[in-house]
């Protein structure tokens, strides 16, 4: 029988137990939360006349976990709505629906012995087929369940999640020694497709793969800090972006997670080892004990390695200095190595020019580096099977750049060894045997396949069935056609693909003139279009430095000229004789949120934040929003020239007018921005591949493009009426003249301006008046401001 897993019981609803069940019905599955039953009354359930027999009480912990996840910043939910999905219960009274449950997961205390007593209860309803795993983050899946029966270890595993689950990628399955292959497979593939999770199968040790090596590599970030006698904001800014690591970097990244938990997680290497330079390693450094005797743990204690403090200037951030435990105003860092490094052009030159430096900032990043790369090199394969599963760990896990394989390769594998055997370093014999053997790399590419070595010394290649088409890939060959703006491959099964890669994703005359070449190139010999790219983020709107520039020079027929190459590439979109799919994800606001709707459907990354913000920098939507938007809004509510439009008509001014930016794809789908009829894809890695197979699926439909439409106006009343709400919120001080000026004129726009109401309009005629309004804009000085303070600052200005 194929597995399938639609319904899920969550045991636990602390921190990890509530936000997991929280993601799982992000995935639309139906979650049982359950939690211990409380031995107490509250005063207010007393109050109420309530007994410790009333199931309001006995699932009291476990409800109001459900209940904090809408008060999560950042919200571990798509949209508040998923929640209706979470039902809650206790251990006592609903355990008995393990025996219809598909899956059940276990996030409770981090103890052996609590743990091993839930499971033998929980096995005894147990039914063969239900998945059954522990999230726990270090405690050993084979003494969890070894006085299970063998048929009931057979479908158990570790599911260790990061935190928060929603938004980190990694998840570690870590099989115990009895556990079904085909299990361990299914549950892979359902992690990576359905969850949208980075799947690493991990061994049954200490911490398993990316706490092992993430929580190493602090301790010996602090070790030496000590010995180059470095302060903690000069540790961070060398342990952050420099080296392709968080802006976190190593203190605030510890004051994140807090110095209790990843105390308690360094402990639980330091007791299980029996390796004393590994338990040297792990031993938990004076300063850190005296911060967890002062309570100091970090933002949930409101201080650890920084604190808020206030100023004359208002709020400023303190830096802990660890040789007087006071706190003292952060300094400007500026060490030679670390000046030069950041000159580099790529994370590989800055690292290697940072580690190659002379002065105490390179020694120290040299000695926490080498040690990192000869630890992740010991580990194998202890911890894990492969060099691919550590380096993607610690990419998904904590947000590295590059794994450790991946830097070695970067700074030169040989060169590298050669100096760390001059200061006296063991190599690993695996290691030492590849460069004997002549290998110099531990990642190679041939015939556009990567392949990495094994322990054995063995080439294989890195399997991609989790992520069958990327883009970088793609870029490996030759282009069908390319400009500075974008380039348009060949994809295979008669689909092409523009992949958008102009500076920073902004929209410009090239990208504009590659759609138009495209839809001609494709309409002559492919079934069909994809619009995306690899970026951290799609699309952050037009070249708005462009535009600034000539509204300055009074360039106002060039930048007509802009709106309406705009406008037209939004149509050519839309009316492709071809299906066009866009792939969406991270920040697409603005133009790439216009040049996203008219598409014949999109596939959007689940993490998708779009929105038209143009009111931002002192504009509006000029490349078709306004028209797309409430053509959808009209569609989604099914009305004609016949009904009332002036509902409709307000949410959209208010969606444009209020510059609302979805929180996720499914959040998008309620503003409109996507039809509810478009697919989301959980894993950001198949996105290319799921907007390929809905290019050929919509061809093997027999695709047709839809047929140009009139639009029924709420025209001069509505018009009115929506003016009259402006000067209301004007009055009541709520939005500025030039806030009310704007929203003017996406009003006079929406409405369709001064004409009866209901009348029906051609597209071209709400483009026109969008046009016209955009041009007037584009003129005022106010305008101007807010475009140079956002290029400037990197936010809003409200004048």
């Amino acid at each position: 029988m194929i597995p399938s897993i639609q319904t899920v019981l969550v045991l636990g609803a602390g921190v990890m137990g509530s936000a997991i069940a929280a993601h799982l019905a992000n995935a639309g599955r139906d979650v049982l939360l359950l939690d211990i039953v409380p031995k107490e009354l509250t005063p207010e359930e007393a109050k109420q006349g309530l007994t410790l027999q009333d199931r309001a009480v006995r699932d009291r912990i476990a409800a109001k976990a459900k209940a904090n996840l809408l008060k999560q910043k950042p919200s571990p939910l798509f949209v508040p709505e998923v929640l209706e999905r979470i039902a809650v219960g206790n251990l006592e009274d609903d355990l008995p629906r393990v025996a219809t449950a598909d899956w059940v997961i276990e996030a409770i205390v981090e103890r052996l012995d609590v743990k091993q007593a839930l499971w033998k209860r929980v096995e005894s309803y147990w039914q063969p087929g239900t998945i059954v795993s522990s999230n726990t983050s270090g405690v050993s899946i084979n003494q969890i369940v070894a006085d299970c029966s063998h048929p009931f270890r057979r479908h158990f595993m570790g599911t260790h999640f990061f935190n928060p689950p929603r938004y980190m990628k990694l998840l570690e399955l870590i099989p115990c020694r009895e556990t079904d292959e085909e299990l361990i497979g299914f549950m892979k593939s359902f992690c990576e497709k359905q969850l949208g999770k980075g799947v690493v199968l991990a061994k049954d040790t200490p911490n398993f793969i990316a706490n092992r090596i993430g929580t190493y590599g602090l301790l010996v970030t602090l070790q030496a800090m000590e010995k180059y006698g470095l302060t903690v904001d000069e540790v961070d800014a060398l342990t952050g972006p420099v080296i392709g690591r968080p802006k976190s970097a190593t203190f605030r990244t510890l004051d994140l997670v807090g110095l209790d938990v990843f105390v308690h997680v360094a402990n639980n290497v330091f007791e299980s080892t029996t390796d004393p330079e590994e338990k040297a390693a792990f031993a938990i450094p004076a300063p850190l004990r005296q911060m967890l005797e002062k309570g100091w743990l970090g933002d949930k204690s409101g201080q650890g390695f920084y604190r808020k403090e206030k100023g004359p200037q208002g709020s400023a951030i303190g830096v802990l200095d660890l040789n007087t435990f006071t706190y003292r105003p952060r300094k400007k860092i500026a060490m030679p190595s670390l000046e030069t490094a950041k000159l580099g052009k790529g994370t590989a030159e800055k690292i290697t020019t940072l580690v190659s430096g002379k002065d105490p900032a390179a020694q120290f990043s040299w000695e926490i580096l080498k040690k990192v790369l000869l630890y992740s090199a010991r580990k194998l394969p202890e911890i894990a099977d492969d060099i691919v599963s550590v380096d993607e760990a610690m990419r998904w896990g904590f947000n590295w750049s590059l794994g450790p394989f991946e830097t070695w390769d970067a700074i030169g594998l040989k060169e590298s060894v050669a100096r760390m055997r001059a200061e006296g370093d063991p190599i690993p014999p695996w290691v030492a045997q590849m460069l004997e053997d002549g290998r110099e790399r531990f990642y190679e590419e041939r015939e556009h396949k990567r392949f990495y070595v094994q322990v054995s010394g063995e080439l294989a290649e890195v399997s991609r069935s989790s992520a069958p088409l990327q883009v970088a890939d793609l870029r490996k060959h030759p282009p069908i056609r390319s400009n500075a703006g974008a380039s348009l491959y060949d994809i295979g099964d008669d689909v092409a693909f523009l992949d958008f890669h102009s500076p920073k994703h902004a929209i410009g005359p090239d990208f504009l003139q590659m759609i138009r070449w495209s839809l001609e190139e494709v309409e002559r010999n492919f079934k069909g279009l994809v619009i995306g790219n690899d970026g951290a983020h799609y699309c952050v709107g037009a070249n708005l430095m462009l535009i600034l520039l000539e509204a300055e020079d009074e360039n106002w027929d060039e930048i007509d000229g802009m709106v309406r190459q705009f406008q037209q590439a939004a149509m050519a979109i839309k009316y492709s004789r071809r299906p066009v799919v866009v792939a969406p994800h991270g920040l697409t606001l603005g133009g790439g949120c216009e040049l996203t709707m008219p598409a014949a459907a999109i596939q959007a990354a689940a993490e998708t934040y779009i929105g038209l913000v143009e009111v931002g920098v002192g504009l509006i939507p000029g490349g078709t929003g306004h028209k797309e938007l409430l053509l959808r809004a009209m569609d989604a509510a099914g009305v004609t020239e016949k009904d009332d439009l002036q509902p409709i008509v307000n949410r959209v001014f208010e969606t444009i007018a209020m510059a609302k930016v979805s929180t996720s794809a499914m959040e998008a789908k309620q503003l409109g921005y996507i039809r509810h009829s478009d697919a989301i894809t959980m894993n950001k890695d198949r996105q290319l591949f799921d907007a390929k197979q809905k290019v050929s699926a919509l061809w093997e439909q027999g695709y047709m493009p839809p047929m140009p439409r009139k639009l029924p106006v709420v025209g001069e009343p509505g018009l009115a009426l929506m003016k009259l709400g402006v000067y209301t919120l004007l009055q009541a001080g709520r939005i500025s003249e030039h806030d009310a000026k704007i929203a003017s004129k996406i009003a006079h726009v929406l409405s369709g301006g001064a004409i009866p109401a209901k009348s029906l309009v051609p597209e071209q005629y709400i483009l026109d008046l969008e046009r016209e309004a955009f041009l007037s804009l584009v003129g005022e000085p106010k305008s101007q401001e807010r475009m140079r303070y956002m290029l400037a600052k990197g936010k809003p200005l409200r004048n």
